[in-house]
């Protein structure tokens, strides 16, 4: 009986060291709007970054480039393909509803390559601590072929870094649930489908977005500008709206928006300066 207990008491006190050892998430909080000042500006991907910032590039479709000032570098649904650079990500995340969205042949020199799904119907659970930037994702369903449905076959990838909380919603093809909703928590940038179609009706996402009321929303997955302009048109009642007339945006606490802000991005591949 003592041996059990003992056995018990070593099980419990790992328990708690590989809990602490888990850093926990600072976006999982009831969501707050930070004052701040108004204004985000554009630059080129290889400028260097002031501290506390964060750069965001639209490369295209549902691919992102996610910069640090330390020099890490993410890009969410990753395809393979960036553009003619020699950048090497230090992290890629994919989603697999269709072949725009990720690529069964990544770079190996890649370190971490995050696949927002597991075994049919059990998805994944990803929480990857690079010291500057926190990764991790909340599973939600997607439909499959032939009318089908695959459980938690998508990931929302959540990155957190400078005191930021940045989501990219995926393919996400149903309102999240009160649950998924908590672990995704607050988001201070999110990067949403707006297709209308192919992901979430325009009207099922709009409520998602006023939901999550995030401080900074880029839309993706748009094919015409008639579709994004659709979409604007159901916001611009609680959110602004700002033309950027380029590619990327800098951000951090202290430049977030008082007023929830839309910001349209026109995508582009990555080029490297001497090309």
């Amino acid at each position: 009986m003592i041996r059990l207990s003992l056995i018990f008491c070593f099980l419990f006190s790992a328990t708690q060291l590989i809990a602490q050892d888990r850093r926990p998430s600072h976006c999982i909080a009831i969501a707050n709007s930070t004052p701040g000042l108004s204004y985000l500006h554009k630059a080129s991907f290889r400028d260097p970054l002031p501290d506390y910032t964060v750069r965001l590039s639209y490369i295209a479709h549902a691919s992102f480039l996610i910069q640090t000032q330390g020099g890490l570098n993410a890009v969410t649904d990753f395809t393979g393909f960036v553009g003619t650079t020699d950048l090497i990500p230090d992290v890629v995340t994919m989603n697999h509803a269709h072949d725009t969205h990720w690529t069964a042949n990544p770079d190996p020199a890649i370190p971490h390559v995050l696949k927002g799904w597991g075994p049919f119907g059990e998805g994944v659970d990803h929480n990857l601590d690079l010291d500057e930037m926190l990764v991790r994702n909340v599973s939600t369903d997607i439909r499959s072929q032939f009318g089908g449905e695959e459980m938690r076959g998508n990931s929302i990838f959540i990155f957190e870094v400078a005191g930021l909380c940045i989501g990219h919603l995926g393919h996400l093809h149903h309102e999240p649930n009160d649950a998924q909703y908590a672990a995704i928590g607050r988001l201070d940038v999110v990067m949403a489908p707006v297709d209308g179609g192919y992901t979430l009706p325009v009207s099922t996402m709009t409520r998602v977005l006023k939901r999550l009321r995030s401080s900074v929303v880029i839309p993706m997955h748009w094919f015409t500008d008639f579709g994004l302009q659709n979409f604007v048109s159901g916001m611009i009642d609680e959110f602004d709206v700002k033309r950027v007339g380029g590619s990327s945006i800098e951000v951090s606490l202290a430049t977030l928006p008082k007023r929830p802000t839309i910001f349209l991005l026109r995508p582009s591949w990555l080029r490297d300066r001497d090309q």
